[in-house]
């Protein structure tokens, strides 16, 4: 049989890294790791590397994730997550490849009051949001084969390289610490284990499903205060944690207020996302925590 070749860009983050090593358990296909060393998405020049490898998809995981600095960065976050997005989409193009963007739930503006639906229209809050959005149009518009993918508040084994760890991480050391915990309790999200993400999006792509915008995270959602008092109920630690409002964290950019996404589409492909319970429970598992 032959392989579906698969490149990975943004392979050495904390998406890109899960999809290699669970992509690389599956026989059919043969899958080729661009780290940004080998790839930089700003750079049209440096995606050329693609028309040599001329794979059959390509994941495009590279992305500037830090939410707050785009507030002052607007041209760097643009500059990756929009540019760099139609940069791969002529690319890919060309060599008539599948391209698959990875996008956000912090598209949408929060106001809804419950989960976005893949129809829903997105308004971002914020320059993170709307590079992404804007990354969204160029990958629809210039990828006649194309797949746009919304994750949530991921967590994974590598850590967001961009933000320096990611929010499980980040709460279990503070408690470590011994520091008192202060989480957002206003903000609502579909937490997604990143492990989940890929091993999801290999059954996705053996279905062959019409081109369009998919919602890919683990069902259910919840609050970034209640996330982190279920990570200490599950590891079974005595941690004090005071929930606050956003407002009192004087952070730079908004964030959308309830931004869970519904995976309704790919229901209708009959494919389920674990529950971010046993998400989280998994991937405490794999940190060798539980």
């Amino acid at each position: 049989m032959e392989q579906v070749k698969i490149a990975v860009i943004g392979a050495g983050g904390q998406l890109g890294s899960d999809i290699v090593e669970v992509f690389n358990e599956v026989p059919s296909f043969k899958v080729i790791p661009l780290t940004h060393k080998d790839v930089d998405v700003t750079d049209l020049k440096s995606l050329t590397i693609l028309k040599e490898i001329k794979p059959d998809v390509i994941i495009n995981c590279a992305a500037y994730v830090r939410v707050d600095d785009a507030e002052i960065y607007a041209e760097e976050a643009f500059n990756v997550n929009a540019v760099g997005a139609l940069n791969v989409a002529k690319v890919v193009s060309e060599i008539d490849a599948v391209n698959i963007y990875i996008s956000t739930d912090y598209v949408f503006d929060g106001k809804k009051g419950e989960p976005y639906v893949e129809t829903d229209t997105p308004n971002p809050v914020n320059v993170y949001g709307a590079s992404k959005y804007a990354g969204e149009i160029f990958t629809r518009n210039y990828s006649p084969k194309h797949y746009v993918i919304r994750v949530a508040a991921l967590y994974g084994k590598a850590g967001a390289s961009g933000k320096g760890g990611n929010f499980v991480n980040w709460v279990i050391e503070k408690a470590k610490q011994g520091e008192i915990l202060r989480v957002v309790d206003d903000q609502i999200t579909s937490p997604t284990h990143t492990k989940d993400v890929a091993t999801t999006l290999v059954k996705f792509l053996k279905l062959e499903p019409e081109f369009g915008v998919y919602h890919m995270v683990n069902e259910g959602c919840c609050s970034w205060y209640e996330f982190a008092k279920s990570i200490f109920d599950m590891l079974g630690w005595d941690v004090e944690i005071e929930p606050i409002s956003s407002s009192e964290l004087d952070r730079l950019a908004e964030r959308p207020g309830f931004s869970a996404l519904e995976n309704t589409k790919l229901k209708k492909l009959s494919l389920r996302m674990p529950s971010w319970k046993e998400g989280l429970k998994r991937y405490l598992r794999a940190i060798k925590l539980l």
